[in-house]
């Protein structure tokens, strides 16, 4: 069978959600059957041989691909690779760049192609058509071409139908597939030995509640932080750790200082990937109560599924597209991400009832075991692009 080719701006070793569900679906194909085409980025050197796939590097940076030079040189590199080694279908990582790329091999080559939605690249997508005549024309080009869109979630889904339709494209639009995301577990399992995180974040006492996210106002770690003091009167000993960057941490310092949480509220900044399955096993609760603000929006939430595979219970925001992630009642709690009274009376319900929330972890390990998993995902993007090749 002819190959798949991959055009991803977003790849390892370059960091995000995105890049890290390119990498995982992509190492999961058979060997020789995907050409990934994407920029360069430091560490590439020591990343790629990583996969047994082969991963072509345009002599662009990364983040230079989304410019005019950038992305001619990107879809000249694409072309030769396709008369090279003539693949039956192409993945796009987001419907821009790759998406213009992925159009011209389309009408050079009449090769199919298919574009993975996220949510919020569809909120700016929807944002910039609605404003910009030409941008609404180019991404009509791109689309009208496309054979099939994948979402994350199923909020994902109705974000893209409501584009797709706006464009003209209603045939595209009825059938966008959902494919949910996962994790590995194997890496992710709750028998990890919590020790060395709690020694080198300073993790001691407890309980712990947890967040993995970029320090990002729609990550909604500010509103834990509000829902800590009511959490604190029925567990004086709680304490929050958050693992992330971002721009919102000079904020979230003075929020702490405000509530007189210096004490209780850590952020640790940046953690290496091979330091997060200790992590989650230093923590009792994960909590993402992401919401929407402005063009920000959690599509599904890969941290979720790790700390369900890591044996937590979860609360998360019920925005977006993180319902979907999480089995209500089964494997966490869905609440107001902007509430956070709602927040607190959720940790005090976990952290007063053991077996509860054992009876959580055990359950959002046993759904990420039979469905939140790579494996999964990366099964059901290869039967879509079966579904869809060149014959």
């Amino acid at each position: 069978m002819s190959p798949t080719l991959l055009l991803a701006l977003n790849f390892p070793p370059f960091g995000g959600g995105i890049a890290r569900m390119m990498g995982e679906v992509a190492s999961r194909y058979p060997a020789d059957t995907l050409v990934v085409s994407t920029g360069t980025w430091p560490g590439s050197d020591a990343s790629d041989p990583r996969f047994r796939q082969t991963i072509d590097r345009v002599p662009v940076p990364a983040k230079r691909l989304r410019t005019v030079n950038g992305l001619f040189r990107w879809t000249r590199r694409a072309d030769s690779l396709v008369r090279r080694v003539a693949p039956g279908f192409v993945w796009c990582d987001e419907v821009k760049p790759a998406g213009y790329a992925a159009a011209w091999l389309s009408a050079r080559h009449n090769l199919p192609f298919g574009v993975v939605a996220h949510g919020a690249d569809f909120l700016l997508l929807e944002a910039k058509i609605g404003r910009s005549l030409f941008k609404r024309w180019t991404a009509r080009r791109i689309l009208e071409r496309c054979a099939v869109v994948v979402a994350n979630s199923r909020w994902t889904a109705d974000r893209a139908r409501s584009v797709l339709d706006s464009l003209g494209c209603h045939a595209l639009a009825a059938d966008v597939r959902v494919v949910h995301l996962g994790t590995t577990p194997d890496i992710f399992r709750p028998d990890v030995d919590p020790d060395p995180a709690r020694r080198a974040y300073g993790l001691d006492g407890g309980p712990w509640l947890l967040t993995v996210a970029r320090l990002d106002f729609h990550k909604g770690i500010d509103t834990v932080i509000r829902a800590l003091p009511a959490i604190r009167v029925a567990f004086p000993t709680a304490r929050y750790a958050v693992a992330g960057i971002g721009s919102r941490r000079a904020a979230l310092e003075r929020l702490v200082a405000e509530l007189g949480l210096g004490d209780a509220v850590r952020l640790l900044g940046f953690v290496p990937d091979p330091d997060l399955p200790a992590l989650y096993n230093a923590a009792d609760l994960f909590l993402l109560v992401s919401r929407r603000y402005d063009l920000l929006v959690e599509g599904f939430g890969i941290s979720i599924v790790e700390a369900s595979a890591s044996g937590l219970p979860v609360i998360v925001g019920r925005s977006g597209g993180i319902p979907d992630a999480v089995r209500e009642e089964e494997t966490g709690l869905v609440v107001d991400p902007d509430d956070p009274a709602a927040v607190a009376a959720a940790a005090i319900r976990l952290l007063g009832d053991e077996a509860l929330r054992r009876r959580m972890g055990t359950a959002g390990r046993a759904a990420v075991e039979a469905y939140y998993n790579w494996d999964r995902a990366a099964a059901d993007l290869r039967r879509i692009d079966c579904e869809f090749r060149k014959a």
